[in-house]
């Protein structure tokens, strides 16, 4: 199973998408500081949305889309405006 997934950092409320196929590995190594494009100073990496896919191919393709495409990413995140960091 891979999983292509959605954080906020709770201070900066910045949004970085991933994916992999380890959820909960992944988020610890988000706020544990070992991804270098979300290392932070304060604050922790909350997960707000996650897709889950059989295929990798599949679950590639999508975490492409929603970062290299405007409308994707914008629809995305009109779909769990409510469960951003405000």
């Amino acid at each position: 199973m891979f999983i292509v997934y959605l954080i906020q950092h709770s201070e900066t409320k910045q949004i970085y998408i991933g994916k992999t196929n380890n959820l909960e590995r992944r988020l610890k190594e988000h706020n544990d500081n070992k991804q270098t494009s979300t290392i932070r100073k304060n604050g922790e990496w909350i997960l707000i949305y996650a897709e889950a896919y059989r295929s990798k191919i599949d679950a590639s393709n999508r975490e492409l889309k929603l970062k290299h495409h405007g409308t994707s990413k914008h629809k995305l995140k009109e779909r769990v405006k409510n469960s951003l960091l405000s």
